[in-house]
């Protein structure tokens, strides 16, 4: 029998050496490490072709060293004034927040919807009145993707920029329009894993080549610019994706599907024993379920049972973790100015919510030693 002591939150599945090779050895061959090597645009050109045959739209990809640096380069691509206050949802992980703030503008923590936990069109459209925000970045939270369409047509009425922020969320996450960016994470406990790294997707040429430039000190590359190659064209910095990064996210790109199926699986059973023993005492996201899931949230019914189930894992070994707290508006105040819009649901969904551990590799009997945990803390606390 397996021993169920020590179950880790998370446990990344990245690709072995064996389905490596054929890639390191392209890059043993061409001697190209980086600076948009031919890794990197194989990369690019194919998880084009995937956006662009779910819609038919003329979608383009650029790599990033990481999805924040991708949502920082995109938010410096929207051309705002600087200082621009820019909404953010309350939940959400702190790159979102720390983004704006880098680029220059100033974060307007505001509230989530209380069943889906996203920040959605309905909600933004309030806090624009109130704040006078200039920019939005919608979180695909969980990796729960939001709905394109719907943001399309809050930015055409109000003229305020949106990016999304999909870090958790590829083979969810879709764009139906052309005129907002998003931005996904290929972190190493993300479902298409490269280590690290990221990649912006845009219908938008134009917006595209200035987050390339962007991402390389903000040289310009446009033989047609008006100022020659070579010389800035803006202050940027270095967010290259390495070949080495590439290789792994091919690597990965190829055998995705069945890695997805296989977290869809475990997500279910695990899901599914935790209703049957808890019933109605847990509160779950409400929405389609992600196409490959990588983290496991669930709201407990109070604070309370949150402490003792978190006291019960950590005896055992079991993994935890209270996701995206605290909530962005609770840090540290020289973190940077922010406002901070009233949130009530964010506060009161956090105040319960709690990771569980999640992985490709998590077994049936595992699932069953968390469940114990949380069915002894739901029936012992009202």
């Amino acid at each position: 029998m397996q021993n169920t002591a020590g179950i880790p939150l998370l446990t990344p599945q990245l690709p072995d050496r064996v389905a490596l090779q054929p890639y390191l050895e392209r890059i043993d061959l061409s001697r190209h490490y980086s600076n948009f090597g031919p890794l990197v645009g194989e990369l690019e050109t194919r998880l084009a072709s995937n956006f662009t045959a779910r819609n038919n739209l003329p979608l383009q990809v650029v790599t990033v060293s990481s999805a924040t640096a991708g949502l920082e380069l995109a938010l410096t691509s929207l051309d705002l004034p600087p200082g621009s206050r820019v909404l953010v949802p309350a939940l959400t992980f702190v790159a979102s927040l720390t983004a704006i703030l880098r680029a220059g503008h100033l974060p307007v923590i505001c509230d989530i919807d209380p069943h889906s936990w996203l920040l959605t069109p309905e909600i933004a459209e309030a806090c624009i009145a109130s704040s006078d925000a200039k920019a939005i970045i919608a979180v695909a939270t969980f990796g729960q993707a939001q709905d394109t369409s719907h943001w399309h047509a809050l930015q055409q009425k109000t003229g305020v920029k949106v990016v999304i922020d999909a870090a958790a969320a590829y083979g969810s996450q879709w764009l139906d329009t052309t005129n907002i960016p998003i931005v996904f994470s290929m972190h190493a406990t993300k479902s298409l894993a490269a280590g690290e790294g990221g990649f912006v997707v845009t219908g938008n040429s134009e917006q595209r080549q200035m987050i390339k430039e962007l991402s390389n000190f903000g040289i310009n590359l446009n033989p047609d610019a008006q100022h020659p190659v070579g010389h800035l064209s803006y202050a940027g910095t270095n967010a290259k994706l390495s070949e080495y990064h590439a290789a792994v996210a091919l690597a990965s790109l190829d055998t995705w599907q069945q890695q997805a199926d296989a977290r869809q699986a475990i997500y279910h059973r695990y899901q599914h024993l935790l209703q049957s023993l808890c019933g109605e005492s847990l509160i779950w996201q409400r929405g389609p379920l992600p196409a490959a899931p990588t983290t496991f949230s669930v709201r407990v019914g109070s604070d309370a049972r949150r402490i003792k189930l978190e006291q019960l894992c950590a005896v055992q070994g079991i993994g935890t973790r209270r996701w995206y707290q605290p909530l962005l508006h609770q840090h540290a105040a020289k973190v940077g100015p922010i406002m901070h819009l009233p949130t009530p649901v964010a506060e009161s969904v956090s105040a319960d919510l709690i990771g569980l551990p999640f992985s490709p590799f998590l077994q049936d009997e595992q699932m069953r030693a968390v469940a114990a945990n949380v069915q002894a803390v739901v029936s012992e606390i009202a």
